[in-house]
């Protein structure tokens, strides 16, 4: 790069930055009444003041009505690839068809590691549960707005970062694990995934405390106006998409874990039996 071209870039930089500041002091109001940081940062959390109707008939939090929304996509898009793409699948993989035989590998390769005695029931669990992780937490970008019961919008939230949805999915794994052993090793599997009984807590309260963590984080920065231009759009992007991988990978690798300790043990006195 030329000086010259330096210097106009320079110069550029200092213009936007000039731009954004005085943005800033215009549009900012001091006089303006604004809701206490303590209330705002409640409300992120509890969706108290932010319910919404479903239907006419209940008030719900927009956490619900954004992990229904996720489903139906998902759902959707699943039934679009097996009736449209998955038939015209060939030995020459095309693009799409490489994507996801890497993806749903990758599951594979996890399950198999993890679990090798019984890895195809939870590889098809961990795909969907690592996939609605991902999408569910990718879905806050978006910025879907809803009018609450009191009249005002609001912007859905991950499903996830509602502590109800997140207790759903680490009772649900828990099950999977808990069931599995039943299933494989009786009542002696099922002893053994009770003996974790902190399992579904730690797994619900570390995918809610992650995805709360990059809401307040975000929260708080769109709470002050010398913050709120321009930051929030690189510190929402970058907590959401760090959090969709990490607890997507956290939460497919503990309950394939956990899943294959609970349903090794008869498998593997078969084989000596055999032996």
């Amino acid at each position: 790069m030329s000086k010259k071209r330096r210097i106009i870039s320079i110069i550029l930089f200092v213009l936007i930055v000039a731009t954004l500041v005085t943005g800033i002091i215009l549009t900012s109001d001091p006089s303006a009444e604004k809701e206490p940081i303590k209330e705002a940062m409640k409300d992120a959390v509890l969706h108290e003041s932010d319910k919404i109707s479903l239907f006419g008939i209940i008030q719900v939090n927009p956490g619900l009505i954004s992990a229904l929304i996720v489903n139906g996509v998902l759902i959707l898009g699943a039934l679009l690839l097996r009736i449209f793409v998955i038939p015209k699948f060939s030995m020459n993989p095309g693009k799409l068809q490489y994507v996801i035989e890497q993806i749903t590998g990758l599951f594979a390769g996890v399950s198999k590691t993890n679990s090798p005695d019984r890895p195809v029931f939870i590889g098809g669990y961990i795909f969907a549960a690592g996939t609605y992780i991902f999408m569910s937490t990718m879905f806050e970008l978006l910025g879907i707005q809803a009018v609450t019961v009191n009249g005002h919008s609001v912007s859905l939230p991950a499903p996830l970062a509602d502590i109800n949805g997140a207790i759903a999915m680490g009772l649900m794994s828990y099950g999977v694990i808990l069931f599995g052993g039943l299933i494989c090793n009786g009542p002696k599997g099922m002893l053994h995934a009770l003996k974790d009984f902190s399992l579904p807590i730690s797994m619900s309260f570390r995918l809610f405390g992650a995805l709360l963590s990059g809401a307040l984080v975000t929260e708080l920065v769109y709470y002050y106006a010398l913050t709120s231009y321009v930051l929030p759009v690189i510190v929402g992007i970058l907590f959401t998409i760090l959090h969709a991988f990490i607890q997507s990978y956290v939460l497919i690798t503990l309950v394939s874990i956990f899943y294959g300790e609970s349903t090794e043990k008869k498998e593997k006195e078969k084989r000596k039996n055999h032996e």
